[in-house]
């Protein structure tokens, strides 16, 4: 469930800026996930978070109670569905699988399309987006353009928009202040040295590199002084800053003893390269093993694998087994990586869909051309006292280079699956 959250108001001066962040980080409270869409507006993620969606937009509300300011919320499972619940009515929900049904009288102008777009598509007759999405996908986009793909998506209530949380700010910083006084050159650098690993402790925790440090200088005579040292490569290791402080302060004079010390690592950026958790080269069971072992220790359950099998049906070809470690023979050879890139389906909740024939064979599938088409798989079951099942399979290969397993059963056509 996402929640979308709009603040009325003018948003013109830093002012404004400054309170809008201070409301994202009273977010947090509700959700450790906030997406800032642009000033007044953001999107929650509630996924895993207990409640339901009036509980959800009721923690809110009180969280920014005293804002002063007028504030809407609305409720979905996508983004599309959670802006268009805003804009019908606030404390609005969109249940799941009713989102096209939902958006379809709501006008164009909540997909955000520029104003000389809108008036070409009102002068068509396509002034709701049950409108646009009941258009041909294909030639609406090349009538429209590239951007049209995704107007037609999200008028179809299909967002498939990732949700990208807002970055949190890191202050890394050591001090010492109030800790007696330095006058002497191996004393100042003692306990530089001493900040600088706390600070190196504190970039491995995070994950981070500096890119400079920045010094503050607190002397006996109430005087400050400040020091900027950049590094010619980011870096957490303390020995590298180290030098290079100390190279900065080499020569400088103090008119009096030092009191205080602060030292911020400043432009952070990612640190550390990515690692496989068991390298295929060097394969050691032990060690395999051991892993294993403290992960079914941390998650309390048998550690499984997925696994594919043969079957008729879709649905009845994936399976989950337990994770064995494979032997090998002492002095016998690694295997040889032949692993290849296979699409793998990706099974979708099943939705009837629009097709059309030509000469026996799926043409136009959802509005779309069909570039190629496989199949049938003629699928027939009877088991026990289930219901029997009899359809035929086909894998598409559509105008917009989405590949699809769909099928028919009956009289109807279902979607099944998309390709990856």
């Amino acid at each position: 469930m996402l929640l979308c959250l709009q603040v009325a108001g003018g948003w013109d001066t830093p002012a404004d800026r400054s309170l809008w962040e201070e409301l994202l980080d009273q977010l947090d409270g509700v959700s450790p996930l906030v997406e800032d869409v642009r000033t007044g507006m953001a999107f929650l993620d509630m996924h895993g978070i207990a409640g339901n969606a009036r509980s959800h937009m009721a923690q809110t509300r009180a969280m920014l109670d005293g804002c002063g300011r007028g504030l809407r919320l609305g409720a979905g499972y996508s983004k599309i569905a959670a802006r268009a619940a805003l804009h019908v009515r606030d404390g609005t929900v969109c249940e799941r699988g009713a989102e096209r049904e939902f958006l379809a009288p709501l006008p164009l102008e909540l997909l955000e399309i520029d104003d000389a777009t809108i008036e070409r598509l009102k002068l068509l007759g396509v002034e709701r987006l049950g409108d646009l999405a009941q258009l041909p996908h294909g030639p609406f986009v090349r009538r429209f353009g590239a951007a049209a793909a995704a107007w037609h998506e999200l008028a179809q209530g299909n967002d498939r928009r990732p949700f990208v949380p807002r970055p949190h700010a890191i202050a890394i910083e050591a001090s010492i202040f109030g800790e007696g006084q330095a006058s002497d050159e191996s004393a100042v650098f003692f306990a530089i040295r001493m900040l600088l690993s706390r600070i190196s402790s504190d970039l491995g925790r995070c994950g981070k590199r500096a890119g400079a440090l920045h010094l503050i200088v607190e002397l006996e005579n109430a005087e400050t002084l400040a020091f900027d040292v950049p590094l010619a490569t980011p870096t957490a290791e303390d020995r590298t800053m180290f030098a290079l402080l100390r190279a900065k302060l080499e020569g400088a004079t103090f008119p009096a003893p030092i009191v205080g010390l602060r030292i911020g690592a400043l432009q952070l950026e990612e640190g550390g390269e990515p690692q496989a958790l068991l390298s295929s080269v060097d394969f050691d069971p032990q060690r395999v093993a051991v892993t294993i072992a403290r992960l079914q220790a941390m998650l309390g359950k048998e550690i499984v694998r997925a696994a594919t099998r043969p079957a008729h049906r879709l649905e009845e070809r994936f399976s989950y087994e337990p994770f064995r470690i494979p032997r090998r023979e002492p002095g016998a050879a690694a295997p040889q990586d032949e692993t290849k890139l296979v699409p793998q389906l990706r099974l979708l909740q099943v939705r009837e869909i629009p097709v059309q024939l030509h000469e026996g064979e799926p043409a136009i599938v959802d509005c779309q051309k069909v570039r190629q088409c496989s199949g049938p798989w003629r699928i027939a079951e009877r088991s026990g006292a289930t219901q029997a099942v009899n359809r035929d399979e086909y894998d598409v290969v559509l105008e917009n280079s989405t590949c699809a397993r769909i099928y028919r059963q009956g009289s109807h056509w279902y979607l099944r699956g998309v390709y990856e």
